[in-house]
């Protein structure tokens, strides 16, 4: 069996597998989860390669896991001793200054229904799903096919979630669904945890319900939810064919979306999602250039620096 052939049997094998996890388990959403299971597809598909499997492993992702394992932590302590008091106003004035009022609530008002769960909902809760995997596979993707486009791509979601975890330890902001609760706001559901016990999977709702020891409701500005996807685009509008683009941008109106009406974010949370990414998106490019620039320069200055032989 050559290498491709490897590849691809390692491949169908661990698709096949985790569909079976998947539907006995449920949605992975623990990000320990995610990345462990993750480790075990690379390796299903490295299986002619397992020196370059493991050097990436230690090389390449554990310092990606550490990362952002530090910003759940980090985010989970501002969460449960916050600097300062939660914001409430800002983003509320913002939305009804848009759109006369807070878009959570007329969305909820004109599609949400309790006692039938329909077709957006379910395709609501989908796309809101896929924020705890998708970074993750996009990464293994371009690890595979071209590292230095994941070194870069890593980067980006690095600097990214750390720039958030920044804003909610100084800018903590009560979300739509907790705003609702607090009366500052028409009635707002929750509705993911309701979409998820509507799907059967009554483990992972009462979870959602009650949160874990490194959540923190009130990191919602920026919305990381849709500033992973607004990154996604940016990355690849460059150089992505017109349906990559499409994709891309589908998939981060379609999250803006989702996040509003199921009642997590406001419009605001959400705009500022979409710069975080861009700044991080340009920031991340223009400091990697300025890196190999200055390396550039000095392997020509050290290329200089040597006697010339006769």
């Amino acid at each position: 069996m050559n290498a491709h052939t490897a590849s691809i049997a390692g491949l169908v094998v661990y698709v096949i597998a985790t569909i079976i996890l998947v539907s006995a388990d449920g949605v992975l959403l623990a990000r320990d989860t995610v990345f462990a299971w993750l480790m075990v597809g690379m390796l299903m598909v490295s299986l002619s390669d397992l020196k370059g499997w493991a050097r990436g492993v230690i090389v390449d992702w554990l310092p990606y896991f550490g990362i952002l394992f530090l910003y759940d932590f980090l985010r989970g302590q501002v969460g449960q001793n916050p600097i300062f008091e939660p914001h409430l106003m800002p983003q509320i004035d913002f939305d009804r200054f848009l759109f006369s009022s807070v878009p959570s609530v007329s969305l909820q008002e004109r599609f949400w229904d309790p006692l039938h769960i329909d077709a957006l909902d379910v395709a609501v809760w989908a796309v809101y799903m896929t924020h705890f995997f998708m970074v993750f596979l996009i990464s293994a993707v371009l690890w595979r096919v071209a590292r230095p486009k994941f070194l870069e791509f890593r980067a980006m979601v690095c600097t990214l979630s750390m720039a958030a975890f920044t804003t909610y330890a100084l800018f903590p902001a009560v979300p739509p669904w907790m705003a609702s609760d607090q009366n500052a706001v028409g009635p707002i559901t929750r509705l993911i945890g309701n979409v998820w016990a509507h799907l059967g999977v009554g483990a992972a709702s009462a979870i959602w319900g009650h949160g874990s020891d490194w959540s923190n409701v009130v990191a919602a500005v920026p919305s990381l939810h849709v500033g992973f996807p607004a990154l996604i685009l940016c990355f690849f509008w460059p150089t992505g064919k017109w349906w990559v683009r499409a994709i891309c941008l589908a998939y981060v109106l379609a999250m803006s979306f989702a996040l509003v009406y199921a009642g997590e974010h406001y419009v605001f949370d959400i705009v500022l999602g979409w710069i975080y990414a861009l700044a991080t998106y340009v920031g991340v490019r223009k400091v990697r250039a300025l890196w190999a620039s200055r390396r550039e320069r000095r392997a020509a200055q050290r290329a200089d620096e040597v006697p010339a032989t006769s």
